[in-house]
Formats: C-alpha cells, structure tokens, sequence
C-alpha cells in the first residue's frame, strides 16, 4: 500500500461530513491536483465521543459510496500505541505511531553503542547542500542523539511489527510521529532517526516532526515563520538524502500534525513542496466540528440556541475539557465572553466569533479553541446534536466544503 504525493487528513468528529470533504478533493481534482483522503480519529477522541474505531471506517466508505469516489482513500488509527493499536487493527489501514512520550527514555548501554557503530557510516553526509543548521555530525552526536531518540525508535519498531504481524507488510501505510516532542529535531536527528526506522525494519512512508513555535488546535501558527520555512525546507533534503542512502520508501514524506488552519505556513509550505518535488500530509483534525457549530448558528432558531448551549457548557466545564489539550491550547479565559453574552448573539454574531477570518474583527481566538475542544459536549447531547446535524446538514456541508478547499486546499496545494 503505498500513499500518493498529497493526502489529507480529514477528522470528522461525528462521522457525519465525509461527503462534504470529499467534495472540497474533487474541487483540487478539477484543477489537476490530487489529494487523497485520510479520516483521522484517536483512541482519545474515539472515547470522549463513544464510537468506534470501526464508525470511522463505516462513515468514510459511506462517504466515498455517495461521492462515486474513485481514487484511494484511507482510514488512521491516529496517534496509537501498543496499548490501543489492537482496537484499530480490523478498520484502518493508515496508522500514526506515536512514540513522543518515549523520547529521552534511556535505550541499553549495549543498544547505544550499536546504534553509534551503525550509523558512523553515514556521519561523512553531513554537511548537506542546502542545509545550514547542521554541517557536521561527530560520534558524540551520534551518541546524544542515541540516548534521546533510540528508545522512542524501538517502541516504533515494536508497534511496527505488531501490526505486520496482524495485516502483513504491504497492507497498510505507517507513519511514525515525534511532533508532541519538548522540542524540534534538528536536521542531523531527524536523519538518524529516518535511518534508525530502517533499521529497525519500519517501512515508514510519513514522518511528523516537532517544528518551531506552536500549533495550537484550530488557529493559525504562534512563532517564527521565517525559521520554520528555513526548518521545513532542511527537513524536505533531509528526507530526499534518507531515502537515497539508507532502505526507505521512496514515497517518504513530511506529515505536519495539528496543521489546520496554520494559514500564515501555508504559502512558505507550498513553496518548498513546489521546489523540492516533494510530497506533504496535513492533519486537518478537529476543525471539521468547528464548521459544524457554525453551520447550527448559522441556520437561526433550534440551531443557533444549540450553539449557544455548547459554548454555555464548554464555559463551565473549562477545565474538564482542556485537560486532555492542555499542550496544545493557549486560551486566555478573560477573553472569553459570557455565556450570558453569548445567548444574546444573532446568528452571524456568533459566526464571526467563532470563524477563523483573521480580518473580522469580532474572530474570537480563545472561543475558537475552547469550542474545538468541547466537542464532548455535543457528544453527550447524543441523538439531539445528531438530529440538528441532519436538519441543517445543507448549509453545514456547505461550510465543511468551503473551510477544506479554500482556506487550506487551495493555499497549500494550489497556491493560488
């Protein structure tokens, strides 16, 4: 199984907007750009809403039935580890290992030094044309790098072959995920990691990085753009020489996770795909829900008041809620209106709050990520959310279209 140049991927929260992403695809393909689709669902997600990693698989083979849908498609067993892979093994075929909780978690004294006489032959690379961070790599690299990474490789390696031995080799696509990282790699760690897979036998096609700054769920990226362009465009060699000199498939690729709505990325990312010829998958996750709660408020009535009940709840269950996401949000709690304030809203008031249009003035950042993350509360609304989903499910579709194909599709893989 083997993953083509583009793919995206499509977190639906309820299962209830794959058709709707599917169009925003046929809308690339219309203008010769093929993006494949990946639906994306954690463990964690699955048991705040209380589906099943096998829902997912029945919501995107709906999806593509209703589209006629021709090309491939993808179901992730997203962010997994051997304690949850087993639940994924009979309904995905795309699996994010992720193994940043063992990053600086000792490997053998015996592992290490392996790990260093292994890779020595591969330090006289460095320096890469084009990459400036790293020019030299020495044995104590080799040796720090081993300390910190090797571990966290190993357990790629064990979560690898659990799957194998489940589905065989060729049967699914594996990505490996360091993005949840303390800090981001530099080029010379990334190719040894990259080298270390190969070794451990990980027929890694996707690699998700930690990169400067911060991506918050559902904003636009906090941080240096010009050094993350500098960081993406090294990781882009990196992996173009990995592929030329160590066993890895040719396909390999840069993943970037929690990459919905980074729209001030998108024209740097864009650029350097473009120039080095080089593939990309981006996480586009919990936004999906965002244009779901949108859509309610835009419909008026039921809609709107349902709306208005989500954030009431998600106001006063704060804490509950953004435990789980609590390295991933930044919300400053006083710049978030009342529930009070926000049960006064007309429809387009709470629209241009909860949007991200970074030129309206009344965008509220700190709502936006409050509400991506209280999806629980629309969860256990259970078949009253769901019964509003198919009342308004015209101009929500509508929203999921637009949202995937003009504010990401087309910057990031179109340009224009």
């Amino acid at each position: 199984m083997k993953l083509e140049q583009y793919s995206i991927g499509v977190g639906d929260r309820f299962g209830h907007q794959g058709a709707a992403q599917l169009r925003a695809l046929e809308q690339a393909s219309a203008r010769g750009v093929n993006i494949v689709p990946v639906w994306n669902k954690s463990y964690r997600e699955h048991v705040i809403v209380g589906t099943k990693p096998g829902d997912t698989r029945a919501a995107a083979d709906r999806a593509v039935k209703e589209r006629g849908w021709k090309q491939s498609y993808y179901v992730d067993a997203d962010h997994i580890g051997l304690k949850t892979v087993d639940l994924f093994l009979d309904s995905s075929s795309f699996y994010t290992l992720d193994v940043a909780d063992f990053i600086g978690k000792a490997a053998t004294e015996n592992e290490i030094s392996s790990f260093v006489s292994t890779m020595k032959q591969y330090t006289s690379i460095f320096p890469i044309a084009g990459v400036h961070t790293t020019t030299k790599v020495s044995e104590a690299d080799l040796l720090a790098i081993g300390w910190k990474y090797l571990f966290a490789i190993k357990e790629a390696g064990r979560i690898y072959r659990h799957i194998v031995e489940r589905k065989g080799v060729d049967n699914f696509v594996a990505e490996v995920s360091t993005d949840e990282a303390n800090e981001p790699q530099t080029p010379a760690q990334l190719f040894f990691i990259l080298a270390a897979l190969a070794q451990e036998g990980v027929c890694v096609q996707t690699i998700a990085p930690k990169f400067t700054g911060s991506f918050l769920k559902g904003i636009d990226y906090v941080g240096d753009v010009k050094k993350f362009s500098t960081e993406f465009e090294e990781d882009l060699i990196v992996i173009a020489q990995a592929i030329k000199t160590v066993d890895l498939p040719a396909n390999l690729k840069l993943s970037v996770h929690s990459g919905s709505d980074k729209f001030s990325l998108y024209p740097v990312i864009h650029q350097a795909i473009g120039k080095h010829k080089a593939g990309l998958h981006l996480k586009t996750a919990g936004t999906t829900w965002l244009e779901e709660l949108i859509g309610l408020a835009a419909s008026g009535g039921a809609g709107l008041a349902l709306a208005q009940e989500v954030y009431r709840v998600a106001y006063e269950r704060i804490d509950e809620l953004c435990k789980p996401y609590e390295t991933v949000i930044n919300i400053d709690r006083s710049r978030l209106p009342a529930p009070q304030v926000v049960r006064s809203w007309k429809s387009q008031e709470y629209v241009s709050a909860l949007r991200h249009n970074r030129s309206d003035p009344k965008y509220n950042l700190h709502l936006r990520q409050l509400l991506h993350v209280g999806y629980k509360v629309a969860a256990e609304m259970g078949d009253r959310y769901i019964t509003m989903l198919d009342r308004t499910k015209e101009i929500i579709g509508q929203n999921v279209t637009e949202n995937l194909y003009e504010r990401h599709i087309v910057p990031l893989f179109l340009g224009s």
